[in-house]
C-alpha cells in the first residue's frame, strides 16, 4: 500500500537532505576496523611496557644461560650450569623452603583477613570512608618504613611485645627475630599481611560491590541468614575479586624483600629467595646466577598464579 503525500511536498531521500544513504552499524564498525588511528594512539603505551618489561625480560633469559661474572670474565655460554650450582646450593634451598613458608602464611592470611574485612566493609555505615582511607595507610607505607616500625614493636628489650609478654608473666624481654626459625618467618610475614591485606580488602570489596542487593533481599525472605546468604551468595559471586586477590598476594609474597632484610637482615634464618639473588647478584658479583634465580622466581609467580586463577576464579553472570 502507498502512503499518501500532500499535494506541493517533495519526497525527501531517505539519506536526509544531501541524499546519502546512513552508514549502517556494521559499515561503521568496519571503517573504524581499517582506521589506523586507534592503533597509533595506543604505539606509545605498547612501545613503552616492551621497552619496560619485554626487553629485560628477555635480556633475564638470555643471560641465564652465560657465566656472567665480574671476578670470571669474559662472558660465555654455560648452558645450564648457573640452574644447577643453584641447585647445589644449600642457602638457595633454605631459601626456597622459607618463601614457601611466607607464600603460604600470607596468601592464607591475607585472603582470609581481606574477605572478612570487606564484607564489614559492604554495606554503607557512618564513617566508613574514612575507615576505608585508614586502612589503606599500610599498603601505601613501603616496605623497609615497615620494617623499622616493627623492629621497634619486636625490639626484645624497649618493645610492644616484650612489655606485653612480660605484663602477661610470659616473660618478657626474649629474643623474638632470629632464633627459632618458624617463629621468625611467622612474625616476619605477619609484617608483610599488615601491608598487603589493605589492598586485598579492596579488591574483595570491589567485587562485592558488583552484587545487586535483591539476591540478599531474596534469600531474606526464603529464610536465608546472614552466614548463609554469605556461602552461597557472597563467597561465590565474589570469586573473581578472591582470585585477583590471592594472586596480587602471591606475586607480594613471593618476591618478599623489604621486611625480612631489615627485620632480619642476612641471616640465613629467615631469607628468601629474593634476598638470596640479591646476594648473589651484588655480593658474590655472579649475575649470572642472579638471572638464574630471576627467571626461577618469574616462572613459578606465572604458573602459580595461573593455577590460582584456573581454580578459584568463575565468570559472574547476574
Amino acid at each position: 500500500m502507498t502512503a499518501l503525500r500532500p499535494a506541493g511536498v517533495a519526497e525527501v531521500p531517505r539519506g536526509g537532505v544531501g541524499g546519502g544513504d546512513e552508514p549502517s552499524p556494521t559499515a561503521r564498525r568496519s571503517s573504524a576496523r581499517t582506521s589506523p588511528l586507534p592503533y597509533v594512539l595506543i604505539a606509545p603505551v605498547i612501545l613503552f611496557i616492551a621497552g619496560l618489561a619485554l626487553v629485560p625480560a628477555v635480556f633475564t633469559i638470555v643471560q641465564s644461560f652465560f657465566t656472567v661474572n665480574a671476578l670470571d670474565p669474559p662472558t660465555r655460554f654455560s648452558g645450564l650450569d648457573n640452574f644447577r650450582a643453584l641447585a647445589e646450593d644449600a642457602a638457595i634451598r633454605s631459601s626456597i623452603a622459607n618463601t614457601a613458608l611466607y607464600v603460604v602464611i600470607g596468601v592464607t592470611l591475607s585472603t582470609v583477613l581481606g574477605i572478612a574485612m570487606a564484607i564489614l566493609l559492604q554495606r554503607p555505615f557512618r564513617g566508613r570512608s574514612l575507615v576505608i582511607a585508614v586502612l589503606i595507610l599500610p599498603w601505601a607505607l613501603p616496605g623497609v618504613v615497615e620494617g623499622i616500625l616493627w623492629s621497634g614493636i619486636f625490639d626484645p628489650n624497649a618493645g610492644l611485645v616484650s612489655s606485653l609478654m612480660g605484663d602477661l608473666g610470659l616473660g618478657g624481654g626474649h629474643l623474638l627475630l632470629g632464633q627459632d626459625r618458624l617463629l621468625t618467618i611467622f612474625l616476619i610475614e605477619l609484617v608483610q599481611v599488615w601491608q598487603i591485606t589493605p589492598l586485598s580488602v579492596l579488591l574483595v570489596l570491589a567485587a562485592l560491590q558488583l552484587i545487586p542487593d535483591e539476591l540478599y533481599e531474596a534469600a531474606e525472605i526464603d529464610g536465608c541468614g546472614r552466614w548463609g546468604a554469605i556461602r552461597s551468595i557472597t563467597l561465590p559471586l565474589a570469586r573473581p575479586g578472591i582470585a585477583v586477590c590471592m594472586v596480587q598476594a602471591l606475586v607480594a609474597t613471593l618476591n618478599v624483600f623489604d621486611q625480612p632484610y631489615v627485620l632480619n637482615g642476612a641471616a640465613a634464618t629467615a631469607s628468601t629467595v629474593t634476598m638470596q639473588t640479591y646476594f648473589v647478584s651484588f655480593q658474590n658479583l655472579d649475575f649470572g646466577q642472579g638471572y638464574a634465580l630471576s627467571l626461577g622466581i618469574t616462572v613459578v609467580t606465572l604458573v602459580g598464579s595461573l593455577l590460582i586463577v584456573k581454580a578459584v576464579y568463575r565468570k559472574v553472570e547476574l
